[in-house]
């Protein structure tokens, strides 16, 4: 079985990388991480991994607005680099400030009919104006994807101040709902969707998590590598859960590149 490589992108003010990179590998994978300054200096790089992954953290210290200065970099820096990886069916993860990246760099969420356009979906300040830090549940969508496979309520911690999903009107965001889109949506414990705190930020469809058309490009506010171990969750002891939830995206998405 070969070896599946993911490339860790870092930048200033990140700081979810190395917890990142000890999910994939406890899930099997070979890891490095790598400042976006290396990666702008020699974009061929990342043709030598199998997943590209954003983690999660506060890049460039959110000062215009989350994610965004990141995003500006892939754009005008790897746009090539970026759409053959994509191209060649490789994956793509976003992790909370890695998911703002992708929704600011267009690669999210690339869906029939929203046109490809950075402006049709954003993240946005929360609701309660504050920074949420707690458990939250999650459904996954209907449609299997490359990382997660259908309707399963998992549980994971999250933590941001910027995690409202918005879309430029209703009918982009019926589009991104029917089209299975929505990879991972807010639920109470029996998967029910809820106000608050059971959608933590007011995201508009209860939308966690996005897909692109190919199921192939995944972005999430969730931490799922804060939940790898069953012991990272609160109520461990009541669970009596063997894995963490957060290891089932990380290892079923080694066995989608695995088959690449």
């Amino acid at each position: 079985m070969s070896t599946v490589k993911v490339l860790i992108l870092r930048t200033a003010g990140t700081n979810c990388d190395e917890e990142t990179a000890y999910a994939w590998e406890l899930a099997g994978a070979e890891t490095r991480r790598v400042h976006i300054r290396e990666l702008t200096e020699r974009p061929a790089l990342l043709a030598e991994y199998s997943i590209l992954t954003i983690p999660g953290g506060f890049s460039y210290g959110d000062d215009i607005s989350a994610g965004r200065i990141l995003a500006v970099q892939l754009i005008h820096y790897l746009s090539d680099a970026l759409r053959e990886f994509v191209e060649a069916g490789k994956l793509v993860l976003g992790i909370c400030n890695g998911f703002q990246v992708l929704i600011k760099a267009g690669l999210l969420p690339r869906a029939r009919g929203t046109n490809g356009t950075r402006a049709c979906m954003t993240l946005t300040q929360n609701d309660s104006a504050r920074f949420e830090d707690r458990w939250i549940h999650l459904r996954s969508g209907g449609r299997a994807n490359a990382f997660l496979p259908p309707d399963r309520i998992l549980t994971m911690p999250i933590a941001h101040g910027e995690g409202k999903l918005v879309a430029a009107d209703r009918a982009t965001l019926d589009r991104v709902i029917a089209g299975g889109h929505a990879a991972l949506t807010y639920c109470d414990a029996q998967g029910h969707p809820g106000g608050y705190p059971v959608n933590p930020n007011g995201s508009e469809g209860h939308i966690a998590g996005l897909i692109d058309d190919t199921g192939r490009i995944l972005g999430l506010m969730p931490h799922p590598e804060r939940h790898i171990h069953a012991t990272q969750h609160p109520q461990w002891t009541r669970r009596k859960a063997d894995l963490g939830d957060g290891r089932l995206l990380f290892e079923t998405a080694m066995q989608s590149a695995q088959s690449l």
